[in-house]
C-alpha cells in the first residue's frame, strides 16, 4: 500500500471555522484517503483524541480555554506517538520554542501554508 492509499486519521484543532474548513479542503485535495475530524476548542479536542486516536493533529496555538501548547502536553502524555503540527498566525520565537518543547513536531505559519509544503511534511512525519 502506497502512502496515497494509507488511511490517516487527522484532527484539526482550530477555533476559526472558516480557516478550519479551507484547511480541511486543502488536506482532502492532497490526501484523498485521509479521514479528517475537527475541533473548535480544547475540551472537544481532548474528547476526539481519546475517542478517535488520530495519528496526526494540526493544532492552533491560541484557542478558547486551554491553549494549543497545554493541549499538546496532555495529548503527548497519553498518546506519545501522535504527531502534532502547530499551525498559527503568530510568528513568535517564544511560541515556537514552547510548541516544540511541548512535543510538537513542527511549527507552521498559516499565511505561508502551501500544498507542497503540507504534503512533504505530512509524508515525512507519518511514513
Amino acid at each position: 500500500m502506497g502512502f496515497s492509499e494509507k488511511v490517516l486519521r487527522t484532527l484539526i484543532v482550530e477555533d476559526e471555522a472558516s480557516f478550519r474548513r479551507i484547511f480541511k479542503e486543502k488536506l482532502e485535495a492532497i490526501f484523498p484517503s485521509m479521514v479528517i475530524y475537527e475541533a473548535a476548542e480544547g475540551n472537544e479536542a481532548i474528547r476526539k483524541v481519546d475517542t478517535l486516536k488520530p495519528e496526526l493533529v494540526f493544532m492552533d496555538i491560541r484557542l478558547p480555554g486551554e491553549d494549543g501548547i497545554q493541549l499538546t502536553r496532555r495529548i503527548k502524555t497519553n498518546y506519545p506517538t501522535t504527531k502534532i503540527i502547530f499551525i498559527t498566525g503568530f510568528d513568535s520565537p517564544d511560541y515556537r520554542k514552547e510548541a516544540i518543547r511541548a512535543g510538537g513536531s513542527c511549527y507552521l505559519l498559516k499565511q505561508s501554508l502551501d500544498h507542497v509544503q503540507i504534503e512533504q511534511l505530512v509524508k515525512s512525519l507519518v511514513q
